[in-house]
């Protein structure tokens, strides 16, 4: 490796991800082979280079991290989109003793429902329109390891009772079966929505809620970590280059300060983009300018439509709009009426309509059930 000396120094606290960003920087211009050989041993946890940082709020993530991961208690992630929520899943992981496994992944909002059922349950052959051949589901695949149920939020209610059924028994029927299966799987959920609304709105279990959460863990937005910032920049420039063969680049002072100063409303993920395309700018020169990071003007915050807006899965061979639309306008009354204790004043204000349009629709809905009868 050459001759021997210090190729630089840390000052200040220092923490397992800090420590390992300067021993890939030492071991990546000495050009070793081996980052362990090279730092002489030194055993670094095997999560510590997923999360980057050394404000107070990430090192209460990772301090989390250190004393649940081991466990094999289910950890409810919030946050905003971006925020890494499904690294810290996987620190979670490779902190367990169940690291060996691979974890398995399931999106709840990236699949209609009934897609969704076999996709985490698995099915046999003939239980529906499509099942040519057994299949096993997500539940099953993660026997022995974790399962990490992104945007948990979106998950729909018939699904909620069989989830909170496996949770509670490990245990579950495969879609056209009726043999029992029993899994040993730790369980991460994450939602970047506010799960309580949901409740409060109906759309998500209580039960499930509390069972979920049994610890929670707040991934915060970039915007109140700024201190991190450098730290991640010089992450992602590392990450970057050496995956593009190119010399690793530095980034100017005011380049940096403008970085600091933003507001990143799409969070880490938004940063790492920002990181990846001043590369590309930046062409053969090695120091990066702030016309190198063009950032988009920060906007105000918008709920997000899956937050505002009922998403209605279309099936392949169409739907009865009028029909769809009454049940769900039967619903939203039925729910707030129940809320209301049967009160239609306070049913009209939690659905933001005048007592006497809440009256109409109640007696058109009335009307349309005694003609369907």
């Amino acid at each position: 490796m050459g001759s021997l000396g210090a190729s630089g120094y840390l000052s200040g606290e220092l923490s397992p991800a800090r420590v390992r960003e300067a021993l890939e920087a030492a071991f990546s211009s000495a050009g070793a082979t081996d980052l362990k050989a090279f730092a002489g041993g030194l055993e670094l946890p095997p999560w510590s280079g997923l999360l980057v940082g050394e404000s107070r709020s990430i090192k209460n993530v990772m301090e989390t991290i250190r004393l649940v991961g081991p466990r094999r208690s289910t950890v409810l992630i919030t946050g905003e989109s971006g925020t890494g929520k499904e690294m810290a899943a996987r620190a979670l992981h490779l902190a367990s003793p169940r690291a060996a496994r691979p974890m398995v992944t399931v999106n709840c909002s990236a699949l209609p429902e009934h897609l969704l059922e076999a996709e985490l349950f698995g099915h046999v052959k003939g239980a529906f329109t499509g099942a040519v051949q057994n299949r096993v589901g997500r539940f099953e695949q993660a026997d022995g390891s974790t399962l990490f149920l992104d945007e948990i939020g979106d998950l729909p209610l018939d699904l909620q009772v069989k989830l909170l059924r496996v949770l509670q028994e490990r245990e579950f029927q495969r879609l056209g079966s009726s043999e029992t299966v029993r899994v040993d799987i730790r369980v991460i959920a994450a939602s970047n929505a506010d799960l309580v609304e949901r409740i409060r709105q109906g759309r998500f279990r209580e039960d499930l809620y509390y069972r979920l959460n049994v610890v929670p863990l707040h991934m915060p937005p970039l915007r109140e970590r700024a201190a991190d910032i450098p730290l991640l920049v010089d992450h992602f420039l590392m990450k970057v280059c050496r995956r593009e063969g190119l010399p690793l680049k530095q980034v100017r002072a005011a380049a940096l300060e403008r970085l600091i100063r933003y507001d990143w409303p799409g969070n880490v993920r938004q940063l790492e983009n920002a990181v990846e395309m001043a590369v590309a700018l930046s062409g053969e020169r090695r120091m990066l300018e702030a016309a190198d990071f063009p950032l988009p003007s920060s906007l105000p915050r918008a709920p997000l439509a899956s937050e505002s807006t009922p998403v209605v899965a279309l099936p392949e061979n169409g739907l009865d709009y009028e029909q769809v639309v009454s049940a769900f306008e039967r619903n939203l009354l039925e729910q707030a009426l129940r809320r209301a204790g049967g009160n239609k004043k306070r049913a009209a204000d939690l659905l933001r309509l005048k007592r006497t349009t809440l009256s109409a629709k109640l007696r058109s809905l009335q009307s349309r059930m005694a003609g369907a009868a």
